[in-house]
Protein backbone atom coordinates (compact mmCIF):
# COMPACT_ATOMS: atom_id res chain seq x y z
CA UNK A 1 0.00 0.00 0.00
CA UNK A 2 1.03 3.46 -0.28
CA UNK A 3 2.78 5.21 2.58
CA UNK A 4 0.12 7.61 5.01
CA UNK A 5 1.18 11.04 5.61
CA UNK A 6 0.26 11.80 8.98
CA UNK A 7 -1.60 9.79 10.10
CA UNK A 8 -1.41 6.15 11.98
CA UNK A 9 -2.16 3.03 10.31
CA UNK A 10 -3.71 0.02 12.02
CA UNK A 11 -2.56 -2.90 10.59
CA UNK A 12 -5.43 -6.13 9.75
CA UNK A 13 -4.54 -9.23 11.96
CA UNK A 14 -2.44 -11.93 10.36
CA UNK A 15 -3.90 -14.98 9.19
CA UNK A 16 -2.90 -17.60 11.28
CA UNK A 17 -0.43 -20.80 9.95
CA UNK A 18 -1.48 -23.59 11.65
CA UNK A 19 -0.32 -26.60 9.52
CA UNK A 20 0.69 -29.71 11.49
CA UNK A 21 1.33 -33.52 11.00
CA UNK A 22 1.12 -32.89 7.28
CA UNK A 23 3.40 -35.23 5.07
CA UNK A 24 5.83 -34.05 3.79
CA UNK A 25 5.46 -35.38 0.20
CA UNK A 26 5.24 -33.06 -2.95
CA UNK A 27 1.42 -32.22 -2.28
CA UNK A 28 1.95 -31.38 0.57
CA UNK A 29 5.22 -29.29 0.34
CA UNK A 30 3.18 -27.33 -2.55
CA UNK A 31 0.64 -26.92 0.02
CA UNK A 32 2.87 -25.31 2.90
CA UNK A 33 4.87 -23.01 0.13
CA UNK A 34 1.25 -21.59 -0.72
CA UNK A 35 0.45 -20.86 2.52
CA UNK A 36 3.70 -18.92 2.72
CA UNK A 37 2.44 -16.95 0.18
CA UNK A 38 -0.65 -16.03 2.01
CA UNK A 39 1.46 -13.64 3.82
CA UNK A 40 4.18 -12.91 1.81
CA UNK A 41 1.65 -11.67 -1.10
CA UNK A 42 -0.27 -9.57 2.14
CA UNK A 43 2.37 -7.55 3.45
CA UNK A 44 1.95 -3.76 3.41
CA UNK A 45 4.52 -1.16 4.99
CA UNK A 46 2.67 -0.60 7.29
CA UNK A 47 2.20 -0.54 11.17
CA UNK A 48 0.14 1.57 13.61
CA UNK A 49 -0.82 1.41 17.00
CA UNK A 50 -1.90 -2.07 18.23
CA UNK A 51 -0.72 -5.17 20.22
CA UNK A 52 1.75 -4.84 23.69
CA UNK A 53 2.43 -7.84 25.60
CA UNK A 54 0.39 -8.82 28.45
CA UNK A 55 1.60 -10.21 31.70
CA UNK A 56 -1.98 -11.64 32.46
CA UNK A 57 -2.36 -15.36 31.24
CA UNK A 58 -2.29 -18.94 32.69
CA UNK A 59 0.19 -20.25 34.50
CA UNK A 60 3.50 -21.05 32.75
CA UNK A 61 4.63 -24.43 32.49
CA UNK A 62 8.28 -25.90 33.60
CA UNK A 63 10.81 -25.15 31.63
CA UNK A 64 10.96 -26.64 27.91
CA UNK A 65 14.01 -28.23 26.22
CA UNK A 66 15.00 -27.41 22.62
CA UNK A 67 17.44 -28.91 20.45
CA UNK A 68 19.36 -28.06 17.18
CA UNK A 69 22.27 -28.63 15.07
CA UNK A 70 22.42 -24.96 14.54
CA UNK A 71 25.13 -23.10 15.75
CA UNK A 72 25.74 -19.60 17.30
CA UNK A 73 28.01 -16.98 15.93
CA UNK A 74 27.84 -14.41 17.74
CA UNK A 75 24.86 -12.65 20.39
CA UNK A 76 25.70 -9.61 19.03
CA UNK A 77 23.12 -8.70 16.65
CA UNK A 78 25.61 -6.94 14.69
CA UNK A 79 28.12 -9.54 14.85
CA UNK A 80 25.54 -12.17 13.02
CA UNK A 81 23.49 -13.48 10.20
CA UNK A 82 22.74 -16.91 10.64
CA UNK A 83 20.05 -18.57 11.66
CA UNK A 84 21.74 -20.29 15.08
CA UNK A 85 22.33 -16.99 16.17
CA UNK A 86 18.99 -15.17 15.53
CA UNK A 87 17.26 -18.00 17.16
CA UNK A 88 18.60 -16.82 20.55
CA UNK A 89 18.37 -13.07 19.75
CA UNK A 90 14.24 -13.32 19.08
CA UNK A 91 14.22 -15.11 22.82
CA UNK A 92 16.13 -11.98 24.60
CA UNK A 93 15.65 -8.88 22.66
CA UNK A 94 12.80 -6.68 21.42
CA UNK A 95 12.43 -4.71 18.40
CA UNK A 96 10.33 -1.75 17.13
CA UNK A 97 7.77 -3.98 15.40
CA UNK A 98 7.51 -7.86 15.53
CA UNK A 99 4.68 -10.32 14.71
CA UNK A 100 2.80 -12.13 16.89
CA UNK A 101 2.83 -15.92 17.04
CA UNK A 102 0.82 -17.10 13.96
CA UNK A 103 1.27 -14.31 11.45
CA UNK A 104 4.31 -12.37 9.50
CA UNK A 105 2.93 -8.65 9.63
CA UNK A 106 4.77 -5.93 11.74
CA UNK A 107 2.95 -4.83 14.90
CA UNK A 108 4.28 -2.62 17.59
CA UNK A 109 6.43 -4.09 20.18
CA UNK A 110 9.12 -1.89 21.95
CA UNK A 111 6.79 0.67 19.79
CA UNK A 112 3.55 2.14 20.55
CA UNK A 113 2.82 3.21 17.20
CA UNK A 114 4.81 3.64 13.84
CA UNK A 115 4.21 5.24 10.42
CA UNK A 116 5.16 6.78 7.30
CA UNK A 117 4.84 10.42 8.22
CA UNK A 118 6.27 11.53 4.50
CA UNK A 119 7.28 9.26 1.69
CA UNK A 120 11.10 9.24 3.22
CA UNK A 121 10.24 9.32 6.48
CA UNK A 122 9.02 6.81 9.29
CA UNK A 123 8.51 7.78 12.81
CA UNK A 124 8.24 5.51 15.63
CA UNK A 125 6.54 6.19 19.27
CA UNK A 126 8.13 4.48 21.99
CA UNK A 127 6.46 2.70 24.93
CA UNK A 128 7.53 4.39 28.01
CA UNK A 129 8.76 3.66 31.67
CA UNK A 130 10.70 0.49 29.50
CA UNK A 131 14.10 -0.56 31.17
CA UNK A 132 16.69 -3.42 30.53
CA UNK A 133 16.67 -6.47 32.47
CA UNK A 134 20.05 -5.00 33.82
CA UNK A 135 18.15 -1.94 35.31
CA UNK A 136 18.80 0.77 32.63
CA UNK A 137 16.52 3.16 31.17
CA UNK A 138 15.74 1.86 27.30
CA UNK A 139 14.35 4.67 25.25
CA UNK A 140 14.88 6.17 21.91
CA UNK A 141 18.72 6.96 22.16
CA UNK A 142 18.97 3.25 22.52
CA UNK A 143 16.96 3.02 19.48
CA UNK A 144 19.05 5.35 17.21
CA UNK A 145 22.67 3.91 18.67
CA UNK A 146 21.38 0.03 17.79
CA UNK A 147 20.57 1.31 14.01
CA UNK A 148 23.83 3.27 14.23
CA UNK A 149 26.37 1.21 15.20
CA UNK A 150 24.79 -1.94 13.03
CA UNK A 151 25.58 0.54 9.83
CA UNK A 152 29.16 1.89 11.42
CA UNK A 153 30.41 -1.49 12.65
CA UNK A 154 29.08 -3.22 8.92
CA UNK A 155 30.70 -6.40 9.82
CA UNK A 156 31.46 -8.73 7.22
CA UNK A 157 28.99 -11.62 9.11
CA UNK A 158 26.34 -9.20 9.89
CA UNK A 159 23.07 -7.98 8.90
CA UNK A 160 23.54 -4.37 8.22
CA UNK A 161 23.47 -4.75 4.14
CA UNK A 162 19.71 -4.96 5.33
CA UNK A 163 19.37 -0.97 6.32
CA UNK A 164 20.79 0.55 2.87
CA UNK A 165 17.88 2.41 2.81
CA UNK A 166 18.52 4.28 5.80
CA UNK A 167 19.83 7.38 5.52
CA UNK A 168 20.02 9.08 9.05
CA UNK A 169 18.07 8.03 12.45
CA UNK A 170 17.21 11.02 15.32
CA UNK A 171 15.72 11.14 18.61
CA UNK A 172 13.88 13.93 19.14
CA UNK A 173 12.58 13.21 22.29
CA UNK A 174 12.58 10.31 24.41
CA UNK A 175 9.97 7.94 23.05
CA UNK A 176 10.28 9.30 19.57
CA UNK A 177 12.69 7.98 16.67
CA UNK A 178 12.54 8.93 13.35
CA UNK A 179 13.55 7.29 10.50
CA UNK A 180 14.88 9.30 7.35
CA UNK A 181 14.64 7.25 4.01
CA UNK A 182 17.34 7.51 0.80
CA UNK A 183 14.57 6.24 -1.55
CA UNK A 184 11.15 7.03 -0.39
CA UNK A 185 7.72 4.80 -0.46
CA UNK A 186 9.68 1.95 1.04
CA UNK A 187 7.10 -1.34 0.48
CA UNK A 188 9.50 -3.27 3.02
CA UNK A 189 10.70 -0.86 6.19
CA UNK A 190 7.97 -2.19 8.50
CA UNK A 191 9.71 -5.73 7.50
CA UNK A 192 13.04 -4.59 8.20
CA UNK A 193 11.98 -3.07 11.63
CA UNK A 194 11.60 -6.90 12.67
CA UNK A 195 14.52 -7.90 10.89
CA UNK A 196 17.78 -9.48 12.00
CA UNK A 197 19.45 -6.02 11.64
CA UNK A 198 16.90 -4.53 14.08
CA UNK A 199 17.19 -6.00 17.74
CA UNK A 200 17.43 -3.25 19.75
CA UNK A 201 20.80 -2.96 22.37
CA UNK A 202 21.81 -1.06 25.48
CA UNK A 203 23.86 1.88 24.42
CA UNK A 204 25.20 1.70 28.00
CA UNK A 205 26.57 -1.60 27.31
CA UNK A 206 27.32 -2.27 23.58
CA UNK A 207 30.26 -0.37 22.02
CA UNK A 208 29.75 1.80 19.30
CA UNK A 209 32.42 0.90 16.36
CA UNK A 210 33.18 -3.04 17.59
CA UNK A 211 31.03 -6.27 18.51
CA UNK A 212 30.56 -7.19 21.80
CA UNK A 213 32.05 -10.57 22.50
CA UNK A 214 28.93 -13.14 24.13
CA UNK A 215 30.44 -13.53 27.40
CA UNK A 216 30.36 -9.67 28.23
CA UNK A 217 26.94 -9.35 26.87
CA UNK A 218 25.66 -12.01 29.67
CA UNK A 219 27.71 -10.37 31.79
CA UNK A 220 25.79 -7.62 31.72
CA UNK A 221 22.43 -8.85 31.70
CA UNK A 222 21.99 -6.35 28.60
CA UNK A 223 18.50 -8.21 27.66
CA UNK A 224 14.90 -7.05 27.00
CA UNK A 225 12.84 -10.16 25.94
CA UNK A 226 10.75 -13.27 26.88
CA UNK A 227 13.58 -14.35 28.86
CA UNK A 228 16.92 -13.42 29.73
CA UNK A 229 19.98 -15.81 29.90
CA UNK A 230 20.33 -17.39 33.10
CA UNK A 231 23.75 -19.56 32.02
CA UNK A 232 25.53 -19.69 28.72
CA UNK A 233 28.01 -22.60 27.35
CA UNK A 234 28.23 -21.35 24.01
CA UNK A 235 27.34 -23.77 21.38
CA UNK A 236 26.72 -26.19 23.86
CA UNK A 237 23.91 -25.52 26.38
CA UNK A 238 22.34 -21.72 26.69
CA UNK A 239 19.63 -21.75 29.98
CA UNK A 240 16.94 -19.32 29.10
CA UNK A 241 14.83 -17.80 32.31
CA UNK A 242 11.41 -15.76 31.69
CA UNK A 243 11.97 -11.90 32.21
CA UNK A 244 9.19 -10.87 34.13
CA UNK A 245 8.98 -7.00 33.09
CA UNK A 246 8.88 -7.78 29.60
CA UNK A 247 5.86 -5.52 27.83
CA UNK A 248 6.38 -6.47 24.09
CA UNK A 249 3.79 -7.94 21.94
CA UNK A 250 4.95 -11.51 22.63
CA UNK A 251 3.21 -10.89 26.11
CA UNK A 252 4.07 -13.60 28.76
CA UNK A 253 5.71 -16.86 27.86
CA UNK A 254 3.72 -20.16 28.13
CA UNK A 255 6.69 -21.72 30.26
CA UNK A 256 8.78 -20.19 32.93
CA UNK A 257 12.29 -21.27 31.87
CA UNK A 258 13.79 -22.68 28.53
CA UNK A 259 17.32 -24.53 27.56
CA UNK A 260 19.05 -25.01 24.16
CA UNK A 261 21.23 -27.99 23.56
CA UNK A 262 23.03 -28.12 20.58
CA UNK A 263 23.96 -31.19 18.61
CA UNK A 264 27.28 -31.70 16.50
CA UNK A 265 24.87 -34.46 14.46
CA UNK A 266 21.10 -35.18 13.84
CA UNK A 267 21.44 -37.79 14.58
CA UNK A 268 22.15 -37.67 18.69
CA UNK A 269 19.36 -34.87 17.90
CA UNK A 270 17.22 -37.54 16.46
CA UNK A 271 17.88 -39.92 19.36
CA UNK A 272 17.17 -37.19 22.72
CA UNK A 273 13.81 -36.49 20.62
CA UNK A 274 13.13 -39.70 20.59
CA UNK A 275 13.69 -40.89 24.44
CA UNK A 276 12.12 -37.69 25.78
CA UNK A 277 15.61 -35.85 26.75
CA UNK A 278 14.23 -33.10 24.96
CA UNK A 279 11.10 -31.46 24.11
CA UNK A 280 11.51 -29.63 20.75
CA UNK A 281 14.31 -30.95 17.60
CA UNK A 282 14.26 -28.55 15.10
CA UNK A 283 16.94 -27.66 12.51
CA UNK A 284 18.09 -29.64 10.82
CA UNK A 285 16.85 -33.46 10.87
CA UNK A 286 17.69 -35.31 7.98
CA UNK A 287 14.55 -36.09 5.59
CA UNK A 288 15.41 -39.77 6.24
CA UNK A 289 15.19 -38.97 10.33
CA UNK A 290 11.96 -37.19 9.39
CA UNK A 291 10.67 -39.94 8.05
CA UNK A 292 11.60 -42.40 10.30
CA UNK A 293 10.22 -40.01 13.26
CA UNK A 294 6.37 -40.08 11.66
CA UNK A 295 6.49 -43.86 12.73
CA UNK A 296 7.35 -42.88 16.33
CA UNK A 297 4.06 -42.85 18.39
CA UNK A 298 6.03 -41.02 20.98
CA UNK A 299 6.61 -37.92 19.42
CA UNK A 300 4.98 -35.51 16.67
CA UNK A 301 6.21 -33.66 13.71
CA UNK A 302 4.69 -30.26 13.10
CA UNK A 303 5.48 -28.48 9.74
CA UNK A 304 4.72 -24.65 8.94
CA UNK A 305 5.13 -22.85 5.89
CA UNK A 306 8.42 -22.81 4.16
CA UNK A 307 11.01 -19.66 2.82
CA UNK A 308 14.05 -21.66 3.06
CA UNK A 309 15.79 -21.59 0.26
CA UNK A 310 19.18 -23.87 -0.75
CA UNK A 311 21.79 -22.42 -3.50
CA UNK A 312 25.24 -22.12 -4.83
CA UNK A 313 27.35 -18.99 -4.60
CA UNK A 314 30.03 -18.31 -7.23
CA UNK A 315 33.11 -15.71 -5.97
CA UNK A 316 33.67 -14.00 -8.90
CA UNK A 317 37.02 -13.32 -7.65
CA UNK A 318 38.21 -16.52 -7.25
CA UNK A 319 36.34 -18.80 -9.32
CA UNK A 320 37.37 -20.81 -12.62
CA UNK A 321 38.13 -17.58 -14.90
CA UNK A 322 37.40 -15.15 -12.00
CA UNK A 323 38.25 -11.70 -12.07
CA UNK A 324 41.81 -12.36 -9.46
CA UNK A 325 42.20 -16.37 -10.98
CA UNK A 326 44.84 -18.15 -13.31
CA UNK A 327 43.37 -16.55 -16.97
CA UNK A 328 41.09 -14.24 -15.83
CA UNK A 329 38.05 -13.99 -18.75
CA UNK A 330 34.84 -12.44 -17.80
CA UNK A 331 33.23 -14.62 -20.58
CA UNK A 332 35.06 -17.76 -19.68
CA UNK A 333 33.76 -17.24 -16.46
CA UNK A 334 30.44 -16.59 -17.23
CA UNK A 335 30.47 -19.95 -19.46
CA UNK A 336 31.61 -22.30 -16.58
CA UNK A 337 28.87 -20.70 -14.57
CA UNK A 338 26.12 -21.42 -17.34
CA UNK A 339 27.62 -24.83 -17.70
CA UNK A 340 26.75 -25.94 -14.20
CA UNK A 341 23.28 -24.45 -14.31
CA UNK A 342 22.65 -26.58 -17.77
CA UNK A 343 24.25 -29.66 -15.99
CA UNK A 344 22.94 -29.57 -12.40
CA UNK A 345 19.85 -31.96 -11.70
CA UNK A 346 17.47 -30.42 -8.79
CA UNK A 347 14.69 -32.76 -9.31
CA UNK A 348 17.06 -35.65 -8.05
CA UNK A 349 18.79 -33.92 -5.07
CA UNK A 350 14.80 -33.42 -4.10
CA UNK A 351 14.09 -36.92 -4.46
CA UNK A 352 16.93 -38.79 -4.04
CA UNK A 353 18.23 -36.66 -0.95
CA UNK A 354 15.26 -35.01 0.61
CA UNK A 355 12.55 -37.17 -0.60
CA UNK A 356 10.46 -34.44 -0.89
CA UNK A 357 11.07 -32.42 1.65
CA UNK A 358 12.37 -29.92 -1.09
CA UNK A 359 10.96 -29.30 -3.88
CA UNK A 360 13.58 -27.77 -6.73
CA UNK A 361 13.77 -23.93 -7.07
CA UNK A 362 14.29 -22.07 -10.13
CA UNK A 363 15.06 -18.97 -9.68
CA UNK A 364 16.06 -16.43 -6.63
CA UNK A 365 12.58 -15.48 -5.42
CA UNK A 366 11.07 -18.78 -3.84
CA UNK A 367 7.64 -20.36 -5.32
CA UNK A 368 4.53 -18.57 -2.99
CA UNK A 369 6.44 -15.13 -3.18
CA UNK A 370 5.11 -11.86 -5.40
CA UNK A 371 6.49 -12.08 -8.45
CA UNK A 372 8.46 -15.31 -8.23
CA UNK A 373 9.02 -16.90 -11.56
CA UNK A 374 11.06 -19.64 -12.78
CA UNK A 375 13.76 -17.92 -15.06
CA UNK A 376 17.00 -20.18 -14.30
CA UNK A 377 14.28 -23.37 -15.52
CA UNK A 378 13.75 -21.08 -19.12
CA UNK A 379 17.15 -20.58 -19.66
CA UNK A 380 19.11 -23.57 -18.69
CA UNK A 381 18.97 -27.23 -19.23
CA UNK A 382 16.22 -28.90 -20.80
CA UNK A 383 12.86 -27.73 -18.89
CA UNK A 384 14.52 -28.62 -15.97
CA UNK A 385 16.24 -31.43 -16.23
CA UNK A 386 19.62 -31.40 -17.30
CA UNK A 387 21.25 -30.92 -20.75
CA UNK A 388 24.88 -31.95 -21.39
CA UNK A 389 24.74 -30.57 -25.20
CA UNK A 390 23.47 -27.04 -23.76
CA UNK A 391 26.73 -27.21 -21.01
CA UNK A 392 28.97 -28.49 -24.12
CA UNK A 393 27.87 -25.60 -26.09
CA UNK A 394 28.44 -22.85 -23.69
CA UNK A 395 31.79 -23.49 -22.56
CA UNK A 396 33.03 -24.66 -26.44
CA UNK A 397 31.84 -20.87 -27.27
CA UNK A 398 33.94 -19.30 -24.89
CA UNK A 399 36.90 -21.10 -26.29
CA UNK A 400 37.21 -23.91 -23.13
CA UNK A 401 38.20 -27.33 -24.02
CA UNK A 402 40.04 -28.82 -21.14
CA UNK A 403 37.57 -29.72 -18.41
CA UNK A 404 37.33 -27.49 -15.94
CA UNK A 405 38.42 -28.06 -12.25
CA UNK A 406 36.03 -26.43 -9.83
CA UNK A 407 36.73 -26.14 -5.92
CA UNK A 408 33.55 -26.50 -4.41
CA UNK A 409 32.40 -26.14 -0.69
CA UNK A 410 29.85 -27.26 1.31
CA UNK A 411 28.55 -27.26 5.12
CA UNK A 412 27.89 -30.43 7.20
CA UNK A 413 26.39 -28.61 10.25
CA UNK A 414 24.91 -25.67 9.88
CA UNK A 415 22.66 -26.98 6.59
CA UNK A 416 22.46 -30.71 7.93
CA UNK A 417 23.74 -33.90 7.72
CA UNK A 418 21.98 -34.59 4.17
CA UNK A 419 24.40 -31.26 2.87
CA UNK A 420 27.07 -34.05 2.13
CA UNK A 421 24.71 -36.10 0.18
CA UNK A 422 23.04 -33.25 -1.80
CA UNK A 423 26.65 -31.91 -2.90
CA UNK A 424 28.13 -35.50 -3.53
CA UNK A 425 25.20 -36.10 -5.98
CA UNK A 426 26.40 -32.26 -7.47
CA UNK A 427 29.82 -33.12 -7.73
CA UNK A 428 28.65 -36.36 -9.41
CA UNK A 429 26.34 -34.69 -11.92
CA UNK A 430 28.68 -32.25 -13.38
CA UNK A 431 31.86 -35.06 -13.39
CA UNK A 432 29.73 -37.43 -15.53
CA UNK A 433 29.01 -34.58 -18.13
CA UNK A 434 33.02 -35.21 -18.71
CA UNK A 435 33.28 -31.04 -18.58
CA UNK A 436 34.24 -30.63 -14.83
CA UNK A 437 36.71 -32.33 -12.15
CA UNK A 438 34.92 -31.27 -9.05
CA UNK A 439 37.34 -30.68 -5.76
CA UNK A 440 34.66 -30.95 -2.85
CA UNK A 441 35.55 -30.14 0.60
CA UNK A 442 33.25 -29.35 3.65
CA UNK A 443 34.36 -27.14 6.39
CA UNK A 444 32.61 -26.68 10.13
CA UNK A 445 30.10 -23.76 10.30
CA UNK A 446 32.15 -21.25 12.83
CA UNK A 447 35.01 -21.20 10.14
CA UNK A 448 32.61 -21.53 7.17
CA UNK A 449 30.67 -18.79 7.88
CA UNK A 450 33.71 -16.31 7.69
CA UNK A 451 35.93 -18.05 5.47
CA UNK A 452 33.03 -18.34 2.55
CA UNK A 453 33.25 -14.17 2.89
CA UNK A 454 36.65 -13.78 2.77
CA UNK A 455 37.29 -15.44 -0.65
CA UNK A 456 38.80 -18.61 0.75
CA UNK A 457 35.83 -20.52 -1.67
CA UNK A 458 35.51 -20.30 -5.16
CA UNK A 459 32.03 -21.91 -5.22
CA UNK A 460 29.98 -22.71 -2.24
CA UNK A 461 26.92 -24.05 -0.46
CA UNK A 462 24.37 -21.39 0.88
CA UNK A 463 21.12 -21.71 2.41
CA UNK A 464 18.76 -19.01 3.47
CA UNK A 465 16.34 -18.73 6.16
CA UNK A 466 13.75 -15.14 5.37
CA UNK A 467 14.48 -12.01 7.50
CA UNK A 468 10.52 -11.78 6.87
CA UNK A 469 7.92 -12.34 4.22
CA UNK A 470 8.38 -10.45 1.19
CA UNK A 471 10.06 -11.61 -2.34
CA UNK A 472 12.66 -8.04 -1.43
CA UNK A 473 14.46 -10.31 1.88
CA UNK A 474 15.39 -12.39 -1.50
CA UNK A 475 17.18 -9.72 -3.54
CA UNK A 476 18.37 -6.51 -1.86
CA UNK A 477 20.70 -8.67 1.12
CA UNK A 478 21.92 -10.52 -1.89
CA UNK A 479 22.43 -9.18 -4.84
CA UNK A 480 23.59 -5.18 -4.69
CA UNK A 481 27.65 -4.69 -4.81
CA UNK A 482 27.87 -8.40 -3.26
CA UNK A 483 25.28 -7.97 -0.71
CA UNK A 484 25.81 -10.00 2.15
CA UNK A 485 27.72 -12.67 0.33
CA UNK A 486 30.72 -10.67 -0.42
CA UNK A 487 31.29 -12.36 -3.87
CA UNK A 488 32.28 -9.40 -5.74
CA UNK A 489 29.33 -9.33 -8.37
CA UNK A 490 27.49 -6.16 -8.70
CA UNK A 491 25.59 -5.15 -11.80
CA UNK A 492 24.21 -1.50 -11.98
CA UNK A 493 21.47 -2.90 -14.11
CA UNK A 494 20.78 -5.17 -11.58
CA UNK A 495 20.87 -2.78 -8.34
CA UNK A 496 18.74 -0.42 -10.39
CA UNK A 497 15.91 -3.35 -11.07
CA UNK A 498 15.90 -4.21 -7.33
CA UNK A 499 15.83 -0.42 -5.72
CA UNK A 500 12.98 0.26 -8.61
CA UNK A 501 10.66 -3.12 -6.88
CA UNK A 502 11.06 -1.81 -3.39
CA UNK A 503 9.67 1.46 -3.97
CA UNK A 504 7.08 0.92 -6.14
CA UNK A 505 3.56 1.09 -4.24
CA UNK A 506 1.47 -0.25 -7.75
CA UNK A 507 1.47 -4.44 -6.13
CA UNK A 508 1.36 -5.04 -10.24
CA UNK A 509 3.88 -2.94 -11.38
CA UNK A 510 6.42 -4.40 -8.51
CA UNK A 511 5.40 -8.14 -9.43
CA UNK A 512 6.72 -7.43 -13.00
CA UNK A 513 9.59 -5.51 -11.86
CA UNK A 514 10.40 -8.74 -9.70
CA UNK A 515 10.52 -10.76 -12.42
CA UNK A 516 12.63 -8.86 -14.26
CA UNK A 517 15.37 -8.52 -11.48
CA UNK A 518 14.99 -12.52 -11.55
CA UNK A 519 15.05 -12.45 -15.12
CA UNK A 520 18.43 -10.59 -15.36
CA UNK A 521 20.12 -12.45 -12.39
CA UNK A 522 19.55 -15.85 -14.25
CA UNK A 523 21.68 -14.36 -17.19
CA UNK A 524 24.68 -13.37 -14.51
CA UNK A 525 24.28 -16.35 -12.25
CA UNK A 526 25.43 -14.80 -9.02
CA UNK A 527 23.96 -17.28 -7.16
CA UNK A 528 21.98 -21.01 -8.48
CA UNK A 529 19.04 -21.34 -6.88
CA UNK A 530 18.48 -25.18 -6.42
CA UNK A 531 16.09 -26.08 -3.72
CA UNK A 532 13.19 -24.91 -1.21
CA UNK A 533 11.59 -26.23 2.08
CA UNK A 534 9.40 -26.15 4.81
CA UNK A 535 9.82 -25.51 8.31
CA UNK A 536 10.03 -28.85 10.22
CA UNK A 537 10.06 -29.68 13.85
CA UNK A 538 9.50 -32.47 16.21
CA UNK A 539 8.23 -32.98 19.62
CA UNK A 540 7.30 -35.18 22.79
CA UNK A 541 3.84 -36.36 22.00
CA UNK A 542 2.57 -33.97 25.29
CA UNK A 543 4.29 -30.92 23.69
CA UNK A 544 2.05 -27.89 22.60
CA UNK A 545 2.47 -24.46 21.10
CA UNK A 546 4.85 -25.51 18.48
CA UNK A 547 2.37 -25.23 15.82
CA UNK A 548 1.88 -21.75 16.68
CA UNK A 549 5.64 -20.19 16.11
CA UNK A 550 6.19 -22.38 12.56
CA UNK A 551 5.03 -19.64 10.63
CA UNK A 552 5.92 -17.12 8.24
CA UNK A 553 7.70 -14.53 10.19
CA UNK A 554 10.30 -17.78 10.61
CA UNK A 555 10.90 -16.81 13.90
CA UNK A 556 10.90 -19.17 16.32
CA UNK A 557 9.42 -18.39 19.77
CA UNK A 558 9.96 -20.39 23.21
CA UNK A 559 7.72 -19.11 24.74
CA UNK A 560 4.80 -20.43 22.93
CA UNK A 561 5.49 -23.79 23.68
CA UNK A 562 4.76 -25.73 26.91
CA UNK A 563 3.90 -29.57 28.20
Amino acid sequence: MRPVTNISVRCADSIEQKVHQMALNKKALHGVIALAGISALGLTACTGPAGGGSSSGPAASGPVAYGTTDKVTSLDPAGSYDNGSFMVMNQVYSFLLNSKPGGADPVPDLAESASFTSPTEYTVKLKSGLKWANGHTLDSKDVKFSFDRQKTINDPAGPSSLLTNIDSVSAPDATTVVFKLKKANDQTFAQILSSPAAPIVDDEVFPATKVLSDDEIIKANAFYGQYTIDSYKKNELISFKAFPDYKGVLGKPANDAATIKYYASPTNLKLDIQQGNIDVAFRSLSATDVDDLRKDNKVKVVTGPGGEIRYMTFNFDTMPFGAKAAGADPAKALAVRQAVANLVDRQAIADQVYKGTYLPLYSNVPNGFLGANQSFKDAYGDAGNPSVDKAKKVLADAGIKDPVSLNLQYNPDHYGGSSGDEYAMIKEQLEKSGLFKVNLQSTEWVTYSKASRADEYPVFQFGWFPDFSDADNYLTPFFPEGGFLKNHYNNPAVNDLIAKQLTEADKTKREADIKDVQNALAKDISTLPLLQGAQVAVTGSGVSGVDKTLDASFKFRLGTVSK
